[in-house]
């Protein structure tokens, strides 16, 4: 034949296999469809639901793998307008691939639908149960390209997007969900596992098998586990609203939805709003831990306080916190203390004032006086709030214990650990000259003698870079970018050798390194500083179980940023006690009066 027949003729053996596609071949048994690009004619499908821009449409002719789902989203705020769940349609339209940024993944959809035609109405719509009518979702990893941890490095060495693997159901959480993206589904008995976001968004687990289920409800992510077989909970197709007042633990009852990739997630986009069968408490416990007033039981508390200055609305909550919860310990560690004026950029450092409203918020409500230790920054220099100058500092109790051999040094000065051991400048910050705390927060030291204690015992307050940056668990980026980890394994180094320098002149001293480290235990930088430091994880020293590791909730997972590390004296000792006081992870968003948990040890600091 001529060459313009033989196009002629592949053109309309093209046309006539796209036209014989079904929704499982469109969707094929990847994350991108085999015929993006491609104009489709008499699709045919089940209306399974509708929604301000388009409406989803379930295969009448499915096959039996797994891994191709059956449904598909087609976009088009009119071609849908006069359809009714339950009808079989017919369309032509073109397969498409869309995201709204270059981090997440591909959503396979039909766009630009027309001919659409009513080929029979009233038809039944049931959903799939999830872990029922489907396979459960995977409870461990996300991906094949994650090498096995989403907290791997390099972050982002991969893209699903790029390599478009061949979907795992059975083994991976993202292709779990992707082979039901479109698809009309149930969760069963879920229990939300952290509280919703500023949309009502929040994250379910099912009545499926799950990892990481804490005491509360919750979810925990531990070592190579991030749980992926939560679920997102979207905003109701019908236009009603979710609840603000859910929290970690809450029972809902079952709801039911579409599954759709969108803004970095794995949604369930719910019929109607989300309603509650069953409340979880919102207040804990508070510690159990009580001083002796010496240096033989002395009570440590750790609290990121959020951005705190004298005019916070939530000073005097965070008073309350301190007293009836942590018990007024004997020293506090406290991160994010902002200047006397706050986020005013005004060139202000002094926190002198934040300092003093607190304790007197805290000796209103107990009679407990604490005095106060920190270094000022140098102006704009550690990062957070603008204008705010966060920092961290001491509450102490001066009847109980006391600064040994005061000797305050300044924002740009470093203090050093000389003979005794002591520290040269007391309180001082670790290194202020590093690249490595760049528009980040200086390691605040101290050491500390204790009412009848013949030795000082030292204290680290860490508030490390944060991790802006980082994708989503569920994002393109393989295994995900972990933001800023490089900066912390930087972190981890200076602040570990210099704890080091204690031990190397007196092993058996008793060190305390707490903050927020913005790093969960099982990841590099963390491994780094406790190797380099040579302390101890106080959470697996005081047998923490694995899920009730938290003080932080994010997307689906209660995780732990905030952490004590002790040297091996305090590790090994008997009297060695913590605990984490869940008072604001538990709380409704409403509730929350910062956005980490405190907590409290209990240490023999005598030294002797």
């Amino acid at each position: 034949m001529r060459p313009a027949t033989v196009l002629a003729s592949l053109q309309s053996l093209a046309l006539a296999l796209a036209a014989a596609v079904t929704i499982a071949e469109i969707n094929g048994n990847k994350f991108l469809s085999p015929y993006s690009g491609q104009t489709i004619t008499n699709l045919t499908g089940l209306v399974l639901a509708k929604s301000s821009s388009g409406f989803y449409i379930r295969s009448t002719t499915p096959d039996d793998d797994p891994a191709t789902s059956e449904a598909i989203y087609v976009f088009s705020s009119t071609a849908g307008a006069a359809l009714k769940v339950g009808d079989i349609v017919s369309l032509d339209g073109k397969v498409a691939e869309y995201r709204s940024s270059a981090a997440y993944l591909y959503l396979t959809e039909i766009s630009s639908p027309k001919n659409v035609a009513v080929l029979s109405s009233g038809n039944p719509v049931v959903p799939l149960v999830i872990g029922k009518d489907t396979l459960p979702p995977p409870t461990v990893q996300y991906s094949s390209l994650d090498n096995g941890d989403v907290y791997g490095l390099p972050g982002g060495s991969s893209n699903v997007s790029a390599v478009n693997p061949v979907l795992q159901p059975a083994k991976y959480g993202l292709d779990f969900w992707e082979s039901l993206s479109g698809e009309l589904v149930t969760v069963r008995k879920p229990t939300v596992v952290t509280r919703p976001n500023s949309y009502r968004e929040t994250w379910v687990v099912g009545d499926w098998p799950a990892t990481g289920r804490n005491e509360h409800g919750g979810i925990t992510m531990t070592d190579k586990d991030s749980n992926p077989e939560t679920i997102f909970i979207g905003a109701p197709l019908d236009g009603t609203k979710n609840p603000t007042t859910s929290k970690m633990g809450d029972q809902l009852r079952d709801i039911t939805g579409i599954v759709q990739n969108t803004f970095g997630y794995y949604y369930l986009l719910p019929l109607t709003a989300l309603t509650t069968a069953a409340n979880a408490s919102a207040t804990p416990p508070a510690t159990s831990l009580v001083s002796g007033g010496s240096c033989k039981a002395l009570t440590v508390g750790d609290y990121n306080v959020e951005n705190l200055a004298p005019t916070s609305a939530h000073l005097t909550k965070v008073a309350a916190h301190i007293v009836d919860f942590l018990k007024t310990p004997d020293l506090v560690f406290l991160q994010e203390i902002q200047d006397n004026s706050g986020a005013t950029d005004d060139g202000v450092v002094d926190a002198n004032t934040t300092l003093s409203t607190l304790a007197a918020a805290i000796k209103t409500l107990s009679g407990v006086a604490y005095d106060f230790a920190d270094v000022d920054p140098v102006s704009d220099q550690d990062g957070g709030e603008p204008g705010g100058n966060i920092r961290q500092a001491y509450l102490y109790r001066p009847e109980v214990l006391g600064l040994y051999k005061l000797n305050p040094g300044s924002g740009t000065e470093a203090t050093a650990v000389v003979p005794g051991p002591a520290l040269s400048l007391n309180p001082g910050r670790i290194d202020p000259a590093s690249a490595a705390w760049t528009a980040s927060r200086k390691p605040l030291a101290a050491a500390w003698l204790a009412r009848g204690a013949k030795k000082p015992f030292f204290t680290v307050n860490v508030h490390w870079s944060s991790k802006g940056g980082s994708t989503s668990l569920q994002g393109d980026a393989r295994p995900p970018v972990n933001g800023v980890v490089d900066r912390r394994l930087l972190q981890a180094n200076v602040t570990g050798s210099f704890i080091a320098q204690i031990l190397a002149l007196d092993p058996a001293a008793r060190v305390i390194a707490a903050g927020d480290f913005n790093e969960f235990a099982f990841v590099q930088p963390m491994k780094d500083f406790a190797s380099v430091s040579g302390l101890v994880d106080l959470d697996v020293a005081a047998k923490i179980p694995l899920t009730e590791r938290y003080t932080y909730i994010f997307d689906m997972n209660a995780q732990e940023l905030d952490h004590m590390y002790v040297s091996p004296a305090l590790a090994g000792s008997r009297a060695t006690k913590y605990e984490h006081i869940h008072v604001n992870t538990w709380a409704t968003a409403s509730g929350a009066v910062s956005d980490h948990d405190p907590s409290v040890a209990l240490f023999n600091v005598c030294g002797c």
